[in-house]
């Protein structure tokens, strides 16, 4: 599934696997406050204000996306890309509906 939103055209590849999700996340550890911020080469742009040291951005990215989809934080696994910006999230017990809403929730947050 590719998702395309408003006036912004974006794209961020979905896969669906065994039903979880994946899709790519692009993060800035480091921010002033928590946030998911759209599209960035393909992936889902989300700043955090965890510092990328022993695993604390991995952590507060699990939880940003376990708070925003209300799931637990055990339902959201970074696949690839642990020590990296760009990483590949896998994410179960959601929609498809659950996890496009999310992806767009950048205009709300605007």
């Amino acid at each position: 599934m590719m998702l395309s939103c408003g006036k912004e055209r974006f794209v961020i590849e979905i896969q669906e696997r065994d039903g979880q999700f994946v899709f790519a996340v692009r993060v800035s550890p480091r921010a002033s406050r928590n946030a998911i911020e759209g599209e960035h080469q393909g992936a889902l742009k989300v700043r955090l204000t965890a510092p990328p040291v022993d695993d604390r951005a991995n952590e507060a990215l699990r939880r940003l996306l376990a708070e925003r989809l209300k799931v637990p934080v055990s339902a959201v696994r970074i696949v690839t890309g642990e020590k990296s910006r760009t990483k590949r999230v896998s994410i179960a017990g959601v929609t498809r509906a659950q996890v496009a809403a999310l992806l767009a929730s950048h205009q709300a947050e605007s």
